[in-house]
């Protein structure tokens, strides 16, 4: 039996898959279904900073000053009675701790210093044995560069790290000018891992109403290529530790990004979609391959085709750009 143990964000973990932030999170039975199916830590549902900073301005108008509201106020709840989202996920995370044996890592996403600061101190105080923070802003703004905007994600990250002891791993978008850049200067700034990539809600036009509408994409393994292409450019080229989030459905999705160089494969879509057995699908599929290779473990198979090691580093480069196109043949009985 292969060793399938990995190490991330310092936490010593059975298996390199971790069920990334879903809703799935919410259900404490369904955490529980999937620790039995093999998750080795589960990273929470996110925590938005805009809904903690509605919850407030919602109690300071209607909970901390009733007596403006003259005869309204009677009918209002109790301040005592009100539980807010930070209330909610708090609970919920300090339930998960009481109930699971794996590691359970918190999700932030937030967008002051004052927000990433406070909640990142709850959730520590709550028991999470890690903190992931999605940084991400919507940069409409064309006299706002990209310099300046990747200052205000390493100032969030090193004020946060001021006042919490836990690992911190940054959940990264690909756009990046110069990604290896910008995790260099992560780690600087005290992060511990980063995950690749953050998958966005993109709006979608809805041609028979001519309106905007809000579509969930779940992914597919083609997403995932480029999280393994940049996994396997980073590999060797950072002390942090490296998790690959997107498009991973099967056990070969899992294996190329354990080759690559990830420590960790986070899943999302696949869980959703098929719940607990497609964990247990990916897991067994892995453990069957290393069995077959003869590989003893993890560790030994993680990286060894990261660019570092390939006898042609050119195959994670720009050179592949032109080889594939080069490499492209029509279908059959397609004419041009």
């Amino acid at each position: 039996m292969p060793d399938l143990s990995t190490t991330y964000l310092g936490l010593a973990l059975k298996n390199p898959l971790v069920p990334s932030s879903t809703p799935l999170s919410r259900h404490l039975d369904a955490v529980l279904h999937l620790e039995d199916a093999g998750a080795a830590a589960i990273v929470m549902h996110s925590l938005f900073e805009e809904e903690v900073r509605n919850d407030e301005r919602m109690i300071d108008r209607f909970l901390v000053h009733p007596d403006s509201f003259g005869e309204a106020s009677g009918h209002l709840p109790a301040g005592r009675d009100y539980r807010s989202q930070l209330d909610g996920y708090l609970e919920q995370l300090q339930a998960l701790k009481a109930r699971l044996d794996i590691p359970v890592i918190a999700s932030l996403n937030g967008s002051s210093l004052n927000g990433w600061v406070e909640l990142g101190k709850e959730m520590q105080e709550a028991g999470a044995d890690a903190l992931e923070l999605n940084a991400w802003f919507m940069p409409g703004d064309p006299m706002l560069g990209g310099e300046e905007l990747e200052d205000r994600y390493l100032s969030l990250l090193g004020e946060l790290k001021a006042v919490v002891g836990i690992p911190v791993s940054m959940k990264l978008s690909p756009f990046f000018t110069s990604l290896p850049n910008f995790v260099h200067r992560a780690r600087q700034a005290g992060a511990a891992g980063v995950s690749l990539f953050n998958r966005f809600f993109q709006p979608d036009i809805d041609l028979a109403s001519l309106s905007v509408v809000d579509r969930v994409q779940l992914s597919s393994s083609a997403d995932g290529l480029l999280t393994m292409r940049w996994i396997a450019i980073l590999r060797g080229r950072t002390e942090l530790t490296l998790a690959a989030s997107g498009g991973v459905h099967t056990a070969e999705d899992a294996l190329k990004m354990l080759l690559a160089g990830a420590d960790v494969v986070h899943m999302a879509s696949a869980l959703l979609q098929s719940g607990p057995p497609a964990l247990m699908e990916v897991l067994d599929g892995l453990k069957h391959w290393m069995e077959v290779r003869e590989y003893e473990s993890v560790r030994q198979l993680k990286g060894s085709m990261s660019q570092q090691n390939l006898p042609d580093p050119s195959a994670f480069a720009r050179a592949a750009y032109l080889h594939a196109l080069d490499s492209f043949t029509p279908p059959a009985g397609v004419r041009y």
